[in-house]
């Protein structure tokens, strides 16, 4: 990977600090960028260092980590490890679009895999210029699911719910699909009705019909309805060979 990883360290704790700082001196492509021991501290950091990747504590006076990547944007912060004592916070972590989350006592191992996986999201970010991952969750009979996002192939609205649709799988999400297409990165997924959203990357081929509204033909055969209305977002992701021409 080209260049320095750099960290930024957040926690209220001085020993839980002092703890990641120590495991993160393992790393040769390393470097801490700083430490904050407060929220408030940390979106001043966030903004100013622009670090890679953050170790962000949950509870935290004032201002806890929930509340920095509210204050930061989900969508402007580096790569997120959350550090927490309590496991009921790992489903709003990963919703908070965090990478990984890692309970203290902090196990070694553990550490070592969140670390390096961070390291591979940031050279992704490095690679695409984009952002890094996304992860979902989803429940499905009483377990949570975590996928990529870019492993779901299409969306559909279902009264309160969406359907995510990863290969043969399905998941049901309760949510509204606008408020789920918000989550989801703009240039790589589309609405093409308003009860139907598809991740451009699955699109196989778009077919005429007698109407002069689109057939949206997926890698697996699935045929969507391409509504008037969202044509010109359509266009605007697809491929000029794919682009619908009446």
């Amino acid at each position: 990977m080209t260049g320095r990883v750099r960290v930024l360290i957040v926690d209220d704790e001085p020993l839980a600090r002092r703890g990641v700082r120590a495991r993160l001196a393992r790393y040769d492509n390393v470097e801490i960028a700083g430490e904050c021991d407060t929220g408030a501290a940390a979106v001043r950091a966030i903004r100013s260092l622009a670090p890679d990747v953050v170790f962000l504590d949950v509870q935290m006076p004032e201002l806890d980590g929930f509340g920095v990547v509210e204050e930061v944007g989900a969508g402007a912060m580096p790569v997120t490890v959350f550090l927490t004592a309590f496991d009921q916070h790992a489903l709003r972590a990963f919703e908070a679009r965090a990478l990984d989350y890692l309970l203290k006592p902090i196990d070694d191992e553990r550490f070592s895999a969140a670390m390096d996986r961070a390291i591979d999201a940031v050279m992704q970010r490095r690679v695409t210029g984009g952002v890094a991952p996304i992860r979902i969750t989803a429940r499905d009979r009483g377990r949570v699911l975590l996928l990529d996002v870019m492993e779901v192939d299409w969306v559909e609205a279902q009264g309160d719910y969406v359907r995510l649709h990863a290969g043969r799988k399905t998941h049901l999400v309760r949510d509204t699909l606008t408020r789920f297409a918000g989550k989801l990165p703009p240039d790589r997924f589309v609405r093409i009705h308003r009860s139907a959203v598809v991740n451009v990357d699955r699109v196989r081929e778009l077919l005429p019909k007698p109407n002069r509204e689109w057939i949206v033909v997926l890698i697996d055969g699935t045929r969507l309805r391409l509504s008037r209305g969202y044509r010109d977002e359509v266009e605007r992701l697809l491929p000029k060979d794919l682009r619908p021409s009446d």
